[in-house]
């Protein structure tokens, strides 16, 4: 039927063209964008579940950056520790060597005189360890004078360390995207008593004699079963986090993976869309050329 008010060839002409239209922006926009998702209308469901993956895998990223700075810091007191056993070894050497009888008494006092300066050493290492602003084994107010920081541009003496060092308290590393995902540290029992070892080398006499050079290597070795004992809790935790960065790796790449499935733009798909969409949208163009022109065959039955 041939109408001027209704032209169904010409409305449905209109409809795929319209429809064409949305489709080929849909696609230039993901295209453009190169995420399939752009909005909750695009995939509401596929938006909900990317956003949680999003979220965790964001959380994975900072927490291996915890990881590795827990490590640095973990590293930091170890390798304090491992100087203090090298000090420990000559301190040992020392007193060995004090205890033998061959020695004269200016040979004692020789001997007690770098013994004494270790010992100062010892004390510096335990109270001047940091990892960025904050110490890490000081376990109370530090001897000034034997702190080997010396004095400050103003001209006063050191303060004090008013507060005991981070591994003096339970640590807490926050080693995942979760809450629970959380390692605990505490060798605080274990630095006290490393701390008291080490104040029992302080003994103004200790190698002044032979007995009490002797007494000192029991004391020095003490100092050294404590010091390894701490240093072992170190590793193994420094060890742990390793294993947990490598982990969490494996874990963040599958989470981004399984995200980029939902997410992500499949570029030969949308392509080959864009195109079909084109083509569609212009053959819709050119029948509604031609739908138009049907009403121009009224007039023919006018004239």
């Amino acid at each position: 039927m041939l109408s001027i008010f209704t032209n169904s060839s010409a409305m449905t002409s209109t409809n795929a063209m319209n429809r064409a239209n949305n489709l080929l922006q849909t696609a230039m926009e993901r295209l453009g964008t190169g995420k399939r998702i752009n909005s909750a209308a695009d995939d509401a469901a596929g938006l909900q579940i990317a956003t949680r993956l999003q979220g965790q895998s964001n959380g994975m990223a900072v927490a291996q950056q915890n990881i590795g700075k827990a490590t640095s810091m973990l590293q930091t007191a170890e390798g304090a520790f491992d100087e203090v056993t090298n000090i420990l070894y000559r301190m040992k050497d020392l007193a060995t060597q004090g205890a033998d009888d061959t020695n004269s008494d200016d040979d004692r006092k020789s001997i007690q005189s770098e013994f004494g300066e270790l010992n100062k050493e010892l004390k510096n290492i335990m109270n001047n360890t940091s990892y960025g602003s904050e110490k890490l084994l000081a376990s109370g107010a530090a001897d000034d004078k034997d702190s080997g920081g010396g004095k400050p541009s103003g001209g006063g003496d050191t303060p004090a360390t008013a507060n005991g060092g981070k591994l003096t308290t339970t640590l807490h590393f926050q080693i995942g995207a979760g809450k629970d995902e959380v390692l605990n540290l505490d060798v605080s029992k274990q630095l006290s008593s490393v701390t008291a070892a080490l104040d029992g080398l302080g003994a103004e006499d200790g190698v002044t004699t032979g007995k009490n050079a002797n007494n000192m290597i029991g004391q020095v070795s003490d100092a050294l079963n404590q010091v390894s004992e701490i240093r072992s809790s170190l590793g193994a935790n420094i060890n742990r986090l390793g294993h947990t960065s490598n982990n969490l790796a494996n874990m963040k790449d599958n989470t981004d993976n399984s995200l980029g499935v939902i997410r992500d733009t499949d570029y030969a798909a949308e392509s080959s869309q864009m195109t079909r969409q084109q083509m569609l949208a212009q053959s819709s163009q050119m029948m509604l050329k031609q739908a138009n022109s049907m009403s121009g065959m009224v007039m023919s039955f006018l004239g």
